[in-house]
């Protein structure tokens, strides 16, 4: 996945879930965050932060965030990166454990919830849930960072799918490097129900997969598989 036009500024304060203000060419400009996570480990004043100029020039914000350094690791934060991301390595085959497919096709209904991706291969068919992952800790890759019901909704969803013979994963897009990052857990602490049900899905048969990013200023695309831990 790539961007457009990027510009670099100086991250200083959060305004809401959908904004806050950088320093650009010496002047604070208000820009549209494209993540309404919590991110307060990464949104710190004087972070250092990649911006996309917007096509529409009609928008009340010129600006949106893509992406901040946390340390010497470049993050990228753009909730919407993950589906495409995980579309384009489904299309190309490189999910190793879904492996080459017939078809496939972005936000399919089943039963009360919508997956991000439906596939057909060798007669089976599928569905994969993604979720992007922004929050690391000591080298532990967190998942979610704040309580998420849909969240929790969506595994449930899987199992039911599953349990119905369909193949079921979910896929965790950790958004950043993996070279620092030895596993992926869920954040037990933020949801606990949220973890306990990832626990159920993985005995029901419902895949669940990890990967990390290679992540550049302008573009990001899905890199190497990142062991799970669910204890």
């Amino acid at each position: 996945m790539e961007y457009g036009q990027m510009r670099e500024g100086i991250f200083l304060r959060r305004i809401n879930r959908f904004t806050a203000y950088v320093l650009l060419d010496g002047q604070e400009e208000k820009i549209h965050v494209k993540n309404t996570g919590r991110c307060k480990e990464l949104l710190l004043e004087g972070a250092k932060v990649f911006l996309e100029k917007a096509e529409n020039k009609g928008r009340k914000t010129k600006y949106s965030l893509i992406a901040v350094y946390k340390g010497e690791v470049l993050v990228n934060m753009d909730s919407q990166a993950p589906n495409h991301i995980a579309a384009e390595a489904l299309a190309e085959g490189s999910l190793k454990e879904i492996g080459k497919v017939d078809t496939w096709r972005r936000e399919v209904t089943y039963g009360k919830s919508r997956f991000d991706l439906y596939f057909e291969t060798g007669g089976k068919k599928g569905f994969i849930e993604v979720k992007g992952v922004t929050l690391e800790e000591n080298g532990i890759a967190l998942f979610p960072d704040a309580p998420t019901e849909r969240g929790t909704k969506h595994l449930q969803e899987l199992i039911r799918a599953k349990q119905a013979g369909y193949e079921a994963a979910v896929l965790f897009v950790i958004q950043m490097d993996g070279e620092d990052i030895k596993e992926f857990r869920p954040h037990e602490k933020r949801d606990m129900q949220f973890a306990t049900s990832l626990q159920e899905a993985s005995a029901a048969g419902v895949k669940v997969l990890a990967y990390s990013c290679h992540v550049e200023t302008n573009r990001i695309f899905l890199a190497e598989k990142i062991p799970v831990c669910l204890e």
